[in-house]
């Protein structure tokens, strides 16, 4: 069967993996009710098309932090890739290699950040953190990858507590025996009595993270940082206040608060408090090149994606990821053409019809 859209890679995905896998990735906190409305939202904007541009020629290069890429979507930080796909990130990092675009490391990968570096030695890529109550663990990382070449520290922030995952519990949701968070291998010698969650020990992040934290980040590397997680503009000031590089407007897939906005709802408010000051980016229920449009026009520099990546790995592996970013490479910029768009820089809010949002 060809693979036309990214719903054709959700329906393999959800027919090859185990039940356990498939919920783990399709999992939303609670009811479920904010990882659905990341992609109602999408469906509730509406494009203004600007005809007779001349769309004979176009361009989808972007720049995020003064890199450029050769589309406007990257992959964003999954856990487990190894779950989908034998080589799980790696595959990831090849793809995103060969397109030539921002691959987000998750933290808690089933590769090393030094086997994703080895598969893809050209690869753009940053790295998502989160901080630990042992901050030497946060910082032995931070070291680690920035002598590796990642080029910019993603921190997740909307996770001091892991968010009821209803189904991961029904399945008791565990890494199998063969798979293990590769960046902290040999870090935690434990009790195999003790309780986990996702891989690591439970209670290992540390909820008491608050803005100190972005200083005392700032103290151990000089890498850009970006903080994912945020959906106010009350936030969005405060990290323009402390001097990070970027924003990853993001409800963490749905996973973390059920009752949230969608992200591309919380998207708007935030690009008007920070007026250009820092690059912001939002993920959350991209599926199609026309949100990718949406997104840039209501003030996105990027977009990233989460669950259509780790489709792609189910269908093919690195082949599969890159079947996704090039449907929607080929999607976006159609939906450029067709909106009367030949480059991003002519991507802008009047292309939003917000009467009807």
């Amino acid at each position: 069967m060809a693979m036309v859209c990214l719903t054709d890679f959700e329906e393999y995905a959800k027919e090859h993996l185990s039940k356990a896998t498939w919920d783990y990735y399709a999992a939303g906190a609670d009811e479920c009710c904010t990882r659905d409305d990341n992609l109602l939202a999408y469906k509730r904007i509406r494009l203004r098309p600007r005809i007779l541009r001349d769309v004979s020629v176009s361009d989808t290069r972007t720049t995020v932090q003064g890199t450029e890429i050769s589309f406007p979507v990257g992959i964003a930080p999954t856990a487990f890739h190894c779950l989908a796909w034998h080589e799980g990130e790696m595959a990831t990092a090849r793809a995103t290699e060969a397109l030539n675009t921002c691959y987000i490391t998750s933290t808690y990968s089933t590769c090393s950040v030094e086997e994703i570096v080895a598969a893809a030695p050209s690869g753009y890529r940053w790295f998502q953190l989160y901080v630990y109550r042992d901050r030497k663990l946060s910082e032995q990382i931070v070291h680690r990858v920035e002598g590796l070449g990642y080029k910019a520290l993603v921190l997740t922030v909307d996770v001091p507590y892991t968010g009821k995952r209803r189904n991961d519990i029904r399945n008791q949701f565990k890494l199998p025996p063969h798979l293990k968070v590769k960046n902290f291998d040999g870090v935690f010698q434990q009790e195999t009595a003790a309780p986990e969650e996702y891989g690591i020990p439970a209670n290992t992040l540390d909820p008491s993270i608050s803005w100190k934290d972005v200083y005392w980040l700032q103290s151990i590397t000089r890498l850009p940082i970006i903080i994912k997680g945020i959906l106010t503009k009350e936030d969005a000031e405060l990290a323009v206040e402390h001097g990070v590089q970027g924003i990853v407007v993001s409800n963490h897939g749905g996973r973390q608060l059920d009752g949230g906005p969608a992200s591309i709802d919380a998207l708007t408010e935030i690009v008007d408090t920070v007026q250009g000051r820092i690059e912001i980016y939002v993920d959350g229920g991209i599926r199609t090149g026309s949100d990718v449009l949406k997104a840039l026009a209501l003030g996105a520099k990027c977009v990233f994606i989460g669950r259509p990546a780790v489709w792609g790995l189910a269908y093919k592996g690195e082949e599969g990821v890159r079947e996704v970013l090039q449907i929607l490479n080929d999607e976006f910029r159609l939906s450029m053409a067709l909106s009367g768009c030949r480059n991003v820089a002519e991507i802008n809010r009047n292309l939003i019809q917000f009467s009807k949002l």
